[in-house]
């Protein structure tokens, strides 16, 4: 048994004399090549280590001695001097150069003013004694790497460590199982119980996904501190590795006291946002209050009627949301950070460039709504396309066609062109129809006057009052030009393009029944025979006759 110690102490003793050969040899960046020049613009620097552990950093000169050459002058002395018997105690001595850091009364290295870091607010002797404590550290370090007992006891400790971390591990793992199988069953249950007015608000599925992600990532998290912490505590056994066990276990605390003070740091100016967009969330629920009373007819204005009293509404609360956004702002957590920002010039740089047209049409659509040029339900004709408004947005119109298209039009085209509105000059409700002929001036005016108003007359949605009207727009080369106009107003909503078939129809017919040829406008001189259709011809097969038609005479 004792042959086998012998041997691992051997061995590990090996490992040891390796561990102190890296830790003494020159580091590249504290002994640069001497054919590198250092830069002009600040004095070389040089990091004295032993161990792995930094002990000091020498930024000048000393008697002509560069700090590379101080640090590698310095680490020769370290090291003969633990290689002597002695108890190896380390020291501070006050000198005219500096404070001289010694061992057993031996200086090894000398702390000058040069070495002091400002920006610490430190001062010399306790830059001096910064170097003293850690180069005990390191000595102490050297010693417990060439004890056999301290390094059996590491590799016993870390031993246990290791089966702690993989117990930890497993039971993490039937941990996650065994209640992520329970809350995955309980959201399943109770997701569709979340109803309002027999409307699901949330989805089952989604909410199972967002279960299983938070369950996934709570393990992924804890899975991790284990195996960071079981890192850390292994590289703390040995000494070789314990600084490194510092850095992890210093960055971890450095991080949650950071992240614990900026959250509490935070907690002040996030309040007074939640208080601004309370306040905002209040007064534009009293916005909604008095546009429905608007709309309802509650309260009357002289500039706010209930066409536009829906946009007004919208404009309201946008410009009370971004008013409590600028004042939240400031108060955001984050808000005066360089990446916060860098990130709303970005924002606004991509809206200034890329939003442009989108700017254009919003404008367009505000002018149209406030200038009342037209509202929802009316027939118009935009950017010439004839139908009845459905919809009007803040960028693009709806209207429907009467052949059943539903048409997009956008906002800045219908401001660039004109309008006609053919529902808002009628008395009441619905809409003006009207349509063109020529005829020729071998046909009294007065008789081509009746027979349009008894076409009108006979069309079904056409109102008699106000009665159907025949104006003459034009006294033409051939023909004068007769423009009828009338108000039709369906008691069934009906395209008003199949009104305006049936009238044209009408007109063919009442034309027909008088024998009043319609030859425009290609009219040159009178055919031979008249280019008109007897009543007994109207209905050919497989057309079927209308009501008031004449029947066909047999031959």
């Amino acid at each position: 048994m004792k042959f086998v110690l012998a041997i691992c102490f051997a061995v590990l003793q090996g490992l040891s004399m390796s561990a102190w050969a890296q830790a003494a040899a020159p580091y590249p960046a504290t002994f640069p090549a001497p054919a590198t020049a250092a830069a002009p613009s600040a004095a070389p620097t040089s990091t004295l280590r032993f161990y792995n552990r930094p002990l000091i950093t020498f930024r000048g000169e000393l008697g002509g001695v560069s700090a590379p050459d101080r640090a590698g002058r310095a680490l020769v002395r370290l090291k003969d001097q633990l290689d002597m018997d002695g108890p190896h105690q380390v020291s501070r001595k006050a000198d005219s150069m500096g404070v001289l850091v010694q061992i057993d009364g031996a200086t090894t290295f000398v702390v000058t003013p040069a070495e002091v870091d400002a920006t610490q607010q430190e001062t010399l002797d306790m830059a001096a004694a910064k170097a003293q404590r850690a180069l005990e550290s390191a000595i102490a370090q050297s010693k417990e790497s060439r004890n056999l007992d301290a390094i059996l006891k590491a590799l016993g400790w870390s031993a246990a460590a290791s089966v702690i971390a993989l117990a930890l591990w497993w039971g993490l793992q039937r941990l996650h199982t065994a209640v992520g199988r329970k809350l995955l069953q309980l959201s399943a249950e109770h997701a569709t119980k979340l109803q309002v007015g027999g409307i699901t608000l949330v989805n089952r599925n989604r909410v199972v996904a967002m279960v299983r992600g938070a369950i996934t990532l709570v393990l992924r998290l804890m899975l991790f501190l284990v195996a960071y912490q079981w890192l850390s505590f292994v590289l703390g056994r040995f000494p070789f590795t314990r600084v490194w066990s510092e850095a992890l276990n210093g960055y971890l605390l450095d991080f949650a006291l950071g992240a614990g003070n900026a959250i509490v740091g935070a907690v002040p100016g996030l309040f007074t946002a939640c208080v601004i967009f309370y306040l905002a969330r209040l007064l534009t629920r009293g916005l909604d209050n008095f546009f429905e009373r608007v709309l309802e007819g509650e309260h009357t204005l002289a500039w706010l009627d209930a066409d536009v009293a829906v946009p007004t509404r919208r404009i309201a609360k946008v410009l009370v949301w971004l008013f409590a956004l600028a004042m939240a702002y400031p108060y955001l957590p984050g808000a005066g950070t360089e990446a916060f920002k860098g990130l709303s010039v970005l924002v606004g740089l991509m809206i200034s460039l890329g939003a442009s047209n989108l700017v254009g049409q919003a404008a367009s659509g505000l002018i149209l709504t406030y200038g009342r040029v037209y509202r929802k339900g009316e027939y118009v004709q935009l950017a010439s396309q004839e139908g009845t408004v459905t919809e009007m947005g803040m960028f693009a119109t709806r209207i429907r066609t009467g052949l059943g298209e539903e048409l997009t039009i956008s906002n800045t085209s219908i401001l660039a062109g004109t309008t006609k509105n053919y529902s808002r000059a009628v008395q009441g409700a619905g809409y003006v129809v009207d349509t063109t002929v020529t005829i020729g001036y071998d046909t009294p005016w007065r008789q081509v006057h009746a027979m349009l108003i008894d076409a009108a007359l006979r069309t079904e949605g056409i109102l008699t009052h106000p009665a159907p009207q025949v104006f003459q727009t034009a006294l033409s080369d051939w023909y004068p030009v007769y423009r009828l106009v009338c108000q039709a107003v369906p008691e069934e909503p009906r395209p008003r393009a199949q009104v305006l078939s049936a009238l044209h129809a009408n007109i063919q017919d009442v034309f027909n029944t008088f024998g009043v040829q319609i030859m425009s406008p290609q009219y040159i001189a009178d055919p031979a025979t008249p280019k008109t259709v007897p009543p007994a011809q109207w209905a050919p097969e497989p057309a079927s006759p209308p009501a008031d038609a004449p029947q066909r005479t047999s031959a």
